[in-house]
């Protein structure tokens, strides 16, 4: 029988964190695969965990993935970390579990500390529906693409960000979504954490002026569904009423539908359409 991969989650900040069920896995399973050895290796040395160690991230996930996943067809169990927080969420951790669950080994989790639920949970921006965005894509072309599709999530957004590129990221939301409110989360769970309440414009100003440190956690405010609303009614008076008609007519609609659909849009009786379009 083959072993099992446990997705461990491990302290975003506070060792406190751990769960006593993670840190008897750690030392139960046959292997660590590990983000950076370095790193976790102090999370290890603290708990007194003796279990081997492996180094598993984006540079060498491709061939030591495969090598992971033949120890677990051999029968051992492989607790997977992250340098903080739960594997398989913005890390390669997602890429071993996909080859694992094709090959038809075992996976589950040992839950624990998420930097984007805490931030989320903490932020007092709306948390019953939410969309998580990790880092944005450093490509600029795929980055404005991403940023456009956030334009009109009325959920709010959790984004993560290294200190050294929070400006420029806070202009480009700023940009795109306009000026909503945000709160910047730094330092989660330790000595100096901080919940920076602002707007994006109030939180670039600032930190302009002061420099952030650590690793920082955006959550953004959603578009109301009024301003979604008033958007699309905006969008639909820039037509005439007959490219109103053709936009739909043009994506296969039947004439018929195609009026209602435009008195809906645009929130008058199908007759006045009928009318100007004589």
């Amino acid at each position: 029988m083959s072993g099992t991969l446990y997705l461990c989650a491990t302290p975003i900040g506070n060792l406190e964190d751990i769960t006593l069920r993670c840190i008897r896995i750690l030392k139960e399973a046959d292997l660590i695969a590990a983000e950076d050895t370095r790193n976790s290796i102090k999370l290890l040395n603290h708990f007194g965990i003796k279990t081997p160690m492996t180094s598993y991230h984006e540079y060498n996930k491709a061939g030591k993935g495969h090598k992971l996943v033949e120890r677990l067809k051999a029968g051992e169990d492989i607790a997977l970390i992250t340098d903080a927080g739960t594997p398989g969420i913005s890390d390669p951790g997602e890429d071993l579990v996909r080859q694992c669950r094709e090959e038809g080994i075992p996976v589950t989790a040992v839950p624990g500390a998420a930097a984007c639920i805490t931030a989320l949970t903490i932020s007092g921006l709306p948390t019953r529906r939410f969309a998580f965005e990790a880092f944005l894509p450093a490509d600029k072309k795929e980055r404005q693409a991403v940023l456009k599709e956030m334009e009109n999530e009325t959920r709010t957004m959790v984004v993560y960000e290294a200190p050294h590129r929070l400006v420029r990221t806070l202009k480009n939301l700023k940009e795109v979504l306009g000026n909503r409110r945000i709160r910047i989360c730094r330092e989660l769970t330790k000595k100096h954490e901080g919940v920076f309440a602002a707007t994006i414009e109030e939180a670039a100003a600032y930190y302009e002026q002061q420099e952030p440190r650590g690793e920082c956690v955006i959550v953004i405010e959603g578009k109301s569904r009024e301003e979604l609303a008033a958007g699309e009614r905006a969008r639909w008076e820039e037509m005439s009423v007959a490219e109103h008609m053709e936009y739909y007519m043009d994506g296969g609609m039947e004439k018929k539908e195609a009026m209602k659909q435009v008195a809906r849009d645009r929130g008058v009786g199908k007759r006045e359409i009928y009318q100007a379009l004589l």
